[in-house]
């Protein structure tokens, strides 16, 4: 049975500055490239049985610096599509909807070819996503044979964490995930837990 490891991509310009990112491609900064290879040494030795990363250049420069290696390009692991909100910050959000939470409210729609999605939408990508990789995280996987590996975005990774725990799409507000981190969902007592969350190498010691 594999663990899932989720890698969010390194810092770019939006992440930094707070702008919802989904299908704008933005680069890595030198910051976001700094991160993705201080993953590095966090994917040593690990045996990857499968790894994914999202259409978008961020992730996969972030999958290359990191040192995966035999990645494929899974369409479902882009980022939420932000309709309307595309660039714009959740504090300018709030100057007209003070209201407003991405979680519950979704986005307003945006131009034909992005109109948005609901949380509940994002959720259907996550599970098709959990869907294909369940033959290696289910019983049947071969015990101890390796780890699955996903690279994508915040919000999206967020909303398939919930869904892997069993939660609504929703409750992907839980779990705050920074730029240029690892994550790992493993299992206790045959059920899906988290083992690690939002690691970095800012974070550890020394």
């Amino acid at each position: 049975m594999a663990d899932l490891l989720l890698i969010r991509h390194g810092e770019t310009e939006w992440s930094r500055s707070g702008q919802h990112t989904s299908w704008t491609d933005l680069p890595l900064t030198g910051r976001g490239e700094e991160q993705a290879t201080a993953l590095r040494p966090l994917l040593a030795g690990l045996t990857v049985v499968r790894a994914l990363v999202s259409p978008l250049a961020r992730a996969q420069r972030t999958a290359e610096l990191a040192g995966l290696g035999d990645v494929k390009v899974e369409p479902d692991l882009h980022e939420w599509d932000y309709g309307a909100y595309e660039g714009i910050s959740t504090a300018e959000i709030h100057r007209t909807r003070p209201d407003w939470d991405l979680w519950h409210d979704g986005v307003a729609p945006g131009p034909a070819e992005h109109p948005g999605e609901t949380p509940e939408q994002v959720g259907a990508r996550a599970d098709r996503v959990l869907a294909g990789i369940e033959p290696l995280l289910g019983d049947d996987g071969d015990e101890g044979a390796g780890d699955v590996v996903l690279v994508a975005h915040s919000h999206f990774l967020r909303v398939l964490t919930a869904r892997r725990l069993g939660l609504p799409a929703a409750d992907g507000a839980l779990f705050r995930l920074d730029t240029g981190t690892i994550s790992r969902i493993g299992t206790e007592h045959a059920r899906p837990a988290i083992v690690a969350w939002n690691v970095s190498s800012e974070l550890l010691p020394g």
